[in-house]
């Protein structure tokens, strides 16, 4: 279960939310461009930090503003594929994926690449690659 209680502004922007979304399913967000969708994902995700409130997933005090607690990103185990590619320039594909994967991952790394088939993209630097090609392997981070 993610439960969301927090505020928070950015410039002349001030996202407030009090939702309990449950633990297994889909769920969809969306709305009209400005309504706050990217800033509630980022606060979620912890690329941001609320000023007020508190984000709990699964039990797992994610942030709390009273008490100082704010995860970072990589702490959270939350999934994010990026509207646009967010890459190191310099790393190959492989180098992109493996950074920052848990040691739980590695050994399910080649089951997730044969299974989307991007074998072929693991020795290419992100700029040489399709649109189609990024957001194939992109997939493999949410894993």
């Amino acid at each position: 279960m993610l439960e969301l209680n927090f505020s928070q502004t950015l410039g002349n922007h001030c996202l407030t939310i009090n939702e309990t979304l449950p633990a297994n399913g889909i769920t969809a967000i969306f709305g009209v461009s400005g309504a706050g969708k990217t800033s509630l994902i980022n606060a979620i995700s912890g690329l941001t930090r609320p000023q007020k409130g508190r984000i709990v997933l699964n039990g797992r005090v994610l942030n709390d503003a009273e008490k100082g607690i704010c995860l970072t990103p990589e702490k959270r185990r939350v999934g994010y594929v990026f509207q646009d590619a967010r890459l190191f320039p310099h790393y190959k594909v492989r180098g992109n994926l493996r950074y920052g994967m848990s040691k739980s991952m590695v050994d399910q790394f080649d089951k997730l690449v044969a299974l989307l088939g991007i074998e072929p993209l693991l020795d290419r630097l992100p700029g040489s690659l399709s649109g189609g090609e990024n957001s194939a392997w992109r997939l493999v981070g949410l894993c």
